[in-house]
């Protein structure tokens, strides 16, 4: 798996091995940390970039595993990728390297993580739209038909799709592409607009900033959700064929800060930054594809989610009497462990 050691990722490795696979974990730790990885004796941790790293290299490592799930990424939350277009082009060297190692090394099908990011801006800028997002809506197998996506950042995942259906199309490697929305949960850094919400209320920031005028929806997914949905993929899927994966709810930000507050017994002034980015106006996926090719949909509501976010939150960081604007931007974290770096 590449990215196993960041958010998402590293709760796909936890439930992996609890299935009883054998997982090796490829990640710089750019982003991600080994206190996200457990000890167990059927992970195996390997430090390796993708981004520069030789595909014969990192063949070899991927060489005797039935399926790569492709995590790693130069990712963030809005503030991050907005601020950072360069940086998050890098995702196009790591997508292709990924994917040629996997055909070198023989592996059956890449699972990869792409995001609701592909979608047009302009289906997305009616704040008052009921539309779901639907997956034809962005289809890089039409590639005749005109394209649009969200920054850099969702070219850039359009891109890794369509790589992967080509290496598909010529060498007859299997996969499938996973379009995540919004995902919230335990491991998540400060770039996010969840957990960059629960820092400010756990710093308690008064007046309580929040970006943009809070009108902007989102369809906020749990990452136990996504974990479950991104097994069934790897288990059902292999031509390539791109699925939702979402909850097909709205929760407009001023409506989860007040959640937040709510559950963290804390009551600021709310004030709104209008200077800062705040994406898309309205975004949510149809999950169709999802329940009919998978039979999968989401177990979990999105207050059960909010719940167990904020109480990791809550254990794992202690406040310190400010909000560290770098972390709503930056990919770090606020508590800074230690990152041991293993030998490759």
């Amino acid at each position: 798996m590449t990215g196993g050691a960041s958010f998402i990722g590293s709760h796909l490795v936890d439930r992996l091995a609890s299935l009883g696979a054998k997982v090796t974990v490829v990640d710089n730790l750019s982003s991600g940390s080994l206190e996200n990885l457990s000890k167990s004796p059927s992970i195996k941790f390997v430090n390796l970039d993708l981004e520069y790293g030789d595909p014969a290299k990192v063949a070899n490592v991927f060489r005797g595993n039935e399926v790569v799930f492709h995590l790693a990424a130069d990712h963030g939350g809005r503030g991050y990728i907005d601020s950072h277009p360069a940086n998050v082009c890098s995702n196009l060297s790591i997508d292709h390297h990924t994917f040629e190692a996997s055909f070198r090394a023989g592996v059956e099908k890449v699972v990869f993580a792409s995001s609701a990011c592909v979608y047009p801006p302009s289906l997305q800028a009616d704040r008052d739209s009921d539309y779901l997002l639907r997956e034809e809506d962005s289809q890089p197998t039409r590639l005749h038909e005109p394209l649009s996506a969200d920054l850099e950042y969702g070219w850039c995942k359009l891109m890794g799709e369509m790589q992967l259906n080509s290496f598909i199309k010529q060498y007859g490697l299997k996969g499938c592409s996973l379009r995540f929305v919004t995902a919230y949960g335990e491991r998540e850094n400060e770039t996010h607009a969840i957990i960059a919400l629960i820092h400010k209320a756990h710093e308690r920031m008064d007046p309580f900033m929040i970006w943009g005028d809070g009108q902007q929806s989102r369809d906020f997914t749990y990452v136990g959700d996504i974990v479950d949905g991104t097994i069934l993929a790897a288990e059902r899927i292999g031509d390539g064929t791109q699925i939702n994966l979402g909850t097909g709810r709205r929760f407009k930000v001023r409506e989860v800060a007040e959640m937040i507050l709510e559950i963290m017994n804390f009551h600021p002034r709310v004030m709104y930054d209008l200077s800062k980015p705040t994406g898309v106006m309205n975004r949510a996926l149809c999950i169709d594809r999802a329940k009919a090719l998978l039979g999968w949909e989401p177990k979990h509501t999105f207050r059960e989610g909010l719940d167990r976010t904020i109480n990791w939150y809550t254990a794992t960081h202690t406040p310190t009497g400010r909000v560290r604007e770098d972390l709503l931007i930056q990919r770090i974290q606020a508590t800074a462990p230690i990152q041991l770096r293993l030998p490759n």
